[in-house]
């Protein structure tokens, strides 16, 4: 693994406009995302983030809302502005909530790459180099279709950070790859595991014609197949998920899950320090954004994922 993500590093870098030598400059970014504390997902973007860190001679200070309030992240993007770093790299959770803190930064002159959250085209409207990530809608359609090839008429979708504009983009994809309306079908789960579990646990029992569920990521995915297995219904519903863990990787290979999305969060965390360090050193950088997902996992190919689930995937 560690030389594949060397050799990753050196043809990123070539891309970019060429290689980065041994000699840091004292580079220094900041990385504010969105999730609370809670949130284990974004260990992986951490680690990316931490490792090319390390590789390039670089210092990344990552920051975050504790409790994932919006407000408290668009102060944090206002606070590593006043630093002024060699960059700035940021999710667009709210983009009326953020749109100020992260312009200003880019009129300080500070470069700034968004990740994860967001489109391209907000993040143009933003002033950012380019944006890493998933366009949400799409990859929630493409398992909207998915789930249509397989008979799914009725769905929940178990959105677990409904603040986030994004993942109502996910639902929304969802229902329209589908070609039914969204409507109810989209609850507001909250982020506690029994809250979640209660939730799904009602919404199934309130609506017994539901052939279909997708969760948005660990959080409300792993609460869901409690749900289900409290329930009996385990393996009898067809089960999307966005976003990879242990227990998501063994409930694909046990059949209780069809696919997970895979958005790479790895290269949402490693690239952009890449790319920063790139355009600090030699003044270059790529031209486009760049899509990380989707992918999907599947049986077929969970083997060749699940041994980095939680760390590098």
């Amino acid at each position: 693994m560690k030389k594949l993500i060397v050799a990753l590093a050196a043809g990123t870098m070539m891309l970019a406009g060429g290689l980065v030598p041994a000699l840091a400059q004292g580079e220094r970014y900041v990385m504010v995302y969105h999730s609370p504390d809670s949130d284990s997902w974004w260990n992986t973007i951490k680690n990316a983030i931490d490792l090319a860190a390390e590789q390039l001679d670089v210092t990344v200070d990552i920051r975050n809302p504790p409790t994932g309030d919006l407000a408290d992240m668009a102060r944090l993007v206002e606070q590593a502005s006043a630093s002024n770093p060699d960059g700035i790299i940021v999710t667009i959770a709210d983009f009326d909530v953020l749109s100020g803190p992260i312009m200003n930064a880019v009129a300080k002159g500070i470069p700034v790459i968004t990740i994860n959250s967001g489109t391209q085209e907000q993040s143009r409207e933003l002033g950012a180099l380019l944006h890493v990530g998933q366009p949400e809608y799409d990859a929630g359609f493409g398992a909207g279709l998915r789930a249509k090839d397989v008979g799914v008429t009725s769905f929940l979708c178990v959105n677990h950070y409904i603040t986030n504009p994004s993942s109502v983009e996910r639902c929304q994809g969802f229902a329209d790859g589908l070609g039914v309306e969204l409507g109810n079908q989209m609850i507001d789960s909250g982020t506690d595991p029994t809250e979640i579990k209660s939730k799904v646990t009602a919404y199934l029992s309130a609506n017994p014609e539901t052939n279909g569920i997708l969760t948005l990521g660990p959080t409300s995915a792993e609460a869901t197949l409690a749900a289900l297995d409290a329930s009996g219904r385990s393996g009898t519903i067809e089960f999307g998920t966005f976003d990879l863990s242990t227990d998501i990787a063994d409930a694909i290979k046990a059949g209780i899950i069809s696919y997970a999305i895979d958005q790479q969060p790895f290269l949402q965390g490693y690239l952009p320090v890449v790319i920063l360090t790139n355009l600090t050193r030699y003044g270059v950088v790529p031209g486009n954004s760049i899509n990380s997902g989707p992918g999907f996992i599947t049986k077929d190919n969970i083997a060749l994922v699940e041994e980095y689930a939680g760390e590098y995937r």
